[in-house]
């Protein structure tokens, strides 16, 4: 078992909602369920009590709690011990990600990896999200946050750090958007705004695909931010992930459409070419990742 998995079920117990738990480890509640479901096989025994009330601690998942914090806490101690040989580490790297992804998850690792490695120059540039992956590939940043496409290039290596459910949002006043206001959604009819490129559009044109449908598209913007702005004026329908969604100052303008089949998650790690990660640097940002 990892210490991200301890660091999750911590969060589970103190949050007492998996819900809650989600938001702030950027999980959606059936990818936590699952994680905590293997959890359980791997100790033997069930750790929590999941109904209708508050998430609580079966006495195995008390013990698991106590052997979860004295864990961390002894790899914490580990961390400060090693600290003076390993800060010696000097370089740099260009990191690129979109504007949520830097205030959602690199704030938390650059915190973690400055603490180990302070003669380390890490150089960030932010952008649209869809521009991560072919600045990577190309070798215009040295690794980038970004959700892992579809098909990843045998040249690049991808390591998870989180996931995103990926909505459909409409206009908090309802009948803003006729169409919605449909027992039986037109879809083909509803005015769709959404990102030029990138993973979210793909995903998108494949569920109206499946639906033998073609998006009606009132505007194609770059940026998913750009698209919760629209939204929350009222000219359609949008599709962003929940991340962009739960950072955005326009949450309470906009509401989350029920969709069936709902979208694929976007797992959201780190991204490098294959080729560059024995270097001292690299190598030193993707352990911090994984912790």
């Amino acid at each position: 078992m990892e210490y991200k998995d301890l660091r999750v079920f911590l969060t589970v117990v103190e949050a007492q909602h998996l819900g809650r738990a989600g938001q702030q480890l950027h999980m959606s509640p059936s990818t936590l369920s699952r994680r905590i479901s293997r959890m359980e096989q791997d100790a033997g025994a069930q750790l929590l009590v999941r109904d209708s009330g508050p998430l609580t601690l079966t006495p195995a998942g008390e013990l698991f709690r106590q052997h979860a914090e004295q864990t961390l806490d002894a790899w914490q101690s580990l961390r400060s011990a090693v600290n003076a040989e390993v800060s010696d580490l000097e370089g740099s790297l260009t990191l690129f990600c979109s504007v949520t992804a830097s205030y959602s998850f690199l704030a938390d690792l650059l915190a973690r990896f400055r603490e180990q490695y302070p003669k380390v120059d890490l150089r960030i540039h932010t952008g649209d999200a869809a521009e991560s992956i072919p600045r990577v590939a190309t070798g215009d940043a040295d690794v980038v946050i970004a959700a892992r496409p579809e098909q990843l290039s045998p040249d690049l290596t991808f390591r998870g750090i989180s996931e995103s459910p990926l909505l459909f949002i409409a206009p908090r006043t309802v009948g803003t958007v006729p169409q919605l206001s449909q027992s039986d959604i037109a879809w083909a009819e509803v005015p769709m705004v959404l990102s030029e490129t990138g993973l979210a559009r793909t995903r998108v044109n494949q569920w109206f695909a499946s639906r033998s449908l073609t998006p009606n598209i009132y505007a194609q913007v770059t940026g998913h931010e750009a698209i919760v702005s629209m939204v929350a004026l009222g000219v359609g329908v949008g599709v962003v992930p929940q991340v962009v969604l739960q950072n955005s100052p326009l949450l309470n303008r906009v509401r989350v459409l029920s969709v069936t089949p709902e979208l694929e998650p976007f797992h959201i790690g780190l991204c490098s070419r294959t080729e560059r990660l024995n270097e001292p640097v690299l190598q030193a940002l993707w352990q911090t990742a994984g912790r």
